[in-house]
């Protein structure tokens, strides 16, 4: 199963650590955007190949250190369809290199439009009868996905997953300042939402669980919000979290010493910004020509943070 690969090559490697590709044209290095704007302008085109150059740069520098990628397809589905290709191509290049790939798309809709998502990102693709899936638009390991529609809008994922081995990460307890708006509400049970939620996510995945005793069915649970994960933690021991909020966005190693479920880990922390853009930062700061070195300096630093928490 796919969540043990991903067990295997953290415990591998002790690093569960995924590094989010979420690329902005101010964080490409000058180098590569000169190259893209002297070829194609400054279009769309120009900045979708600056993305991919930028991206196979981080990659080859981190992909024997590091399980897992994650790119954010909201980057690159504002260039428009130069940009989703640049997305994909991204993917194909991580797998090529080894990395599992988590797909942020976090899509929710109703069974019919979930259906096609889970085509378009995990699934494979049959016109009357003939498979013409493209394997570079149905091959990320993971995708994140929002459950407020409810099961029937998770399971055509939870279908694509069974036939093709692949996994779900369903939003419970994000690491936005605003997730308290909804998430945090108590409801008449006298349970806030993310709670109900992410006993939904836990009995969804009961009957998918790997050697490991791990779920393919995982939650996003985020590392600015301590108290609560350690909280979903207990509620979930058969769950993998993906952990988004570390670095960037204020989490820190000792933020998440109640995600981790003993020597097994139970948690994948993202860090998009911190690694990517190590460069531009005091700390790991460089020539913009080695952006992708101070991108491995910014993965082992982390490492060395989350190593001590880890039990």
């Amino acid at each position: 199963m796919i969540i043990d690969r991903l067990v295997t090559k953290i415990r591998d490697l002790s690093a569960p650590i995924v590094v989010g590709l979420d690329p902005r044209p101010e964080q490409i290095p000058s180098h590569i955007k000169d190259e893209t704007f002297a070829r194609e302008g400054r279009t769309p085109r120009a900045v979708a190949e600056a993305f991919l150059l930028f991206n196979k740069g981080i990659i080859d520098q981190i992909y024997d250190i590091v399980p897992a990628v994650k790119p954010q397809i909201a980057m690159y589905e504002q260039l428009g369809p130069i940009g989703i290709d640049a997305y994909f191509r991204t993917i194909r290049y991580a797998k090529e290199k080894g990395l599992i790939v988590i797909g942020d798309i976090k899509r929710g809709d109703i069974a019919s439009t979930a259906e096609a998502y889970s085509t378009a990102h995990i699934g494979k693709l049959n016109i009357e009868g003939t498979d013409a899936a493209n394997p570079e638009y149905s091959s990320a390991d993971f995708i994140t996905i929002n459950p407020y529609m409810g099961f029937d809008s998770i399971s055509p994922y939870i279908d694509d997953c069974k036939n093709h081995d692949k996994g779900l990460f369903i939003l419970v307890k994000t690491s936005n300042p605003g997730s308290r708006d909804v998430q945090d509400v108590v409801t008449e049970g006298g349970k806030p939402v993310y709670a109900h939620v992410g006993a939904l996510v836990s009995e969804w995945g009961k009957d998918f669980v790997g050697e490991w005793g791990y779920s393919m069915i995982g939650a996003v649970v985020g590392a600015t919000h301590p108290e609560e994960s350690a909280e979903l933690r207990k509620a979930m021991p058969h769950t993998f979290f993906l952990v988004p909020g570390y670095g960037a966005q204020g989490g820190s190693g000792k933020d998440l010493e109640g995600i981790w479920d003993g020597d097994k880990y139970g948690a994948i922390v993202n860090s998009s910004r911190g690694i990517t853009g190590a460069y531009q930062t005091k700390k790991f700061g460089a020539p913009d020509k080695d952006f992708a070195l101070s991108a491995r300096a910014a993965v082992i630093d982390m490492k060395t943070d989350l190593g001590g928490f880890i039990k």
